[in-house]
């Protein structure tokens, strides 16, 4: 009996150059991004301009997490109390959590057996609910096709907001995950492509949404001081009519970020190679099944899902206890009882627990997921391949025995 015994939740160390310049950082006292001298620009706002140059954006502001991104990304477009916003009801509960944060009435939209938003369902939906917004994640890195999602949202009159908390680093037809709608939002939370524990980050190409995220911010009338930031002129009126919420990033989490961008679509490339393993071989077990990916998304794989079709829940639940007595830590968002970051969309009752999604519940009933960490190599995926195998074998049983008594 195999067993895998390196943890899912282990990232690799914060390089030393990144470690350097926060112990600079500390020693300066000078935490807050609006704590500098002269024209100094603070670490926070140099991080903001080179996160614009990898985007190809003129515009990005740092967050304090990236699920406040996606608030004040939906403010700054113009989304407030009782607007309907579309969203996939397949993702994670910040997303929603952001939508009904804003005042606004989240809109769930169903799954296709891809894991990604159903088209068909959106344009249905948009049309149904008269909503004005889609807050459109890439869950798990899964990109859907953004021409048909931008002749939707064009066809239906919808702000396009994107959730790249995934798909940092990522493409679809060559074109950068988060440039198809007018706010794209990025987490820095410790699982993501970059890690500085918490916080997040928008961008933008419209300098009217940008002034007003920075204001929304906490910026007082210190916005001068963001070089990836639109001009002062723009913030003329928006500063005197927008609230403040206050969820800046700091100096120190910045200074932290700073040095592992440099290194992001080297880390990208490593992610795809452990994946590509994991998923050559999970492909090869019976009982397992993987989306076929098309040909114009370029992901990252720093997680994988696949499904176990026809699995009955007694089956599923057998298949993720058994893996993880072997060491391989599997979620499973079928799950009627949230755990840890899954959660199944009927357990968001404050969002209407009357609608069912029959559609989603068939595809989460089987869907497994597990992380991809750096710290792993490509034997310990072939080794993890191995163990799940193994478990697939031992739960055959149960899964019969299911069967035959349906």
């Amino acid at each position: 009996m195999k067993t895998f015994t390196k943890p899912f939740t282990q990232q690799e160390p914060i390089p030393e150059a990144a470690i350097a310049r926060a112990v600079e950082v500390m020693r300066t006292g000078r935490l807050h991004r609006y704590n500098t001298l002269g024209d100094e620009p603070s670490e926070t706002a140099l991080l903001e301009s080179e996160l614009a140059a990898y985007l190809d954006v003129p515009y990005c502001l740092t967050c304090a997490s990236g699920g406040y991104a996606l608030h004040v990304a939906l403010r700054s477009v113009g989304a407030g109390p009782g607007d309907a916003v579309l969203c996939n009801s397949f993702t994670l509960s910040p997303v929603p959590g952001a939508i009904d944060n804003a005042g606004c009435r989240p809109v769930l939209v169903e799954t296709g057996p891809d894991y990604k938003i159903d088209i068909a369902d959106l344009a249905a939906k948009a049309e149904a609910s008269g909503a004005g917004f889609l807050l459109l994640s890439h869950m798990r890195g899964h990109i859907a096709d953004m021409d048909s999602i931008v002749a939707v949202c064009r066809d239906h009159n919808l702000v396009l907001i994107e959730d790249c908390a995934h798909t940092l680093g990522a493409r679809w037809n060559g074109r950068m995950s988060g440039s198809f709608g007018a706010v794209a939002c990025y987490s820095t939370q410790t699982y993501k492509h970059l890690n500085s524990g918490e916080g997040g980050f928008l961008a933008t190409a419209d300098a009217e949404i940008m002034a007003r995220a920075v204001i929304h911010s906490g910026s007082y009338m210190l916005y001068g001081r963001h070089i990836a930031a639109p001009d002062e002129s723009v913030f003329r009126d928006i500063r005197l009519e927008t609230p403040n919420y206050s969820g800046r990033m700091d100096n120190l989490r910045a200074a932290i970020l700073r040095e592992q961008l440099h290194h992001l679509d080297d880390n990208c490339a490593r992610w795809n190679r452990l994946h590509g393993v994991l998923e050559q071989g999970f492909r090869a077990l019976p009982g397992i099944e993987i989306p076929a990916r098309p040909q114009h998304e370029q992901y990252v794989g720093s997680s994988i899902q696949f499904s176990l079709p026809g699995f009955p829940e007694q089956a599923v639940r057998a298949f993720i206890g058994a893996c993880a007595e072997r060491g391989v830590e599997i979620k499973w968002f079928g799950d009627e009882e949230p755990r840890a970051f899954t959660s199944r969309f009927d357990s968001w009752r404050y969002i209407d627990p009357a609608v069912d999604l029959p559609a989603t519940r068939r595809v989460l009933a089987g869907l497994c997921d597990m992380r991809v960490p750096l710290t792993f190599d490509e034997q310990d995926c072939r080794l993890i391949v191995d163990v799940v195998g193994e478990v697939l074998e031992e739960v055959r049983p149960i899964r019969q025995a299911s069967e035959g008594a349906a």
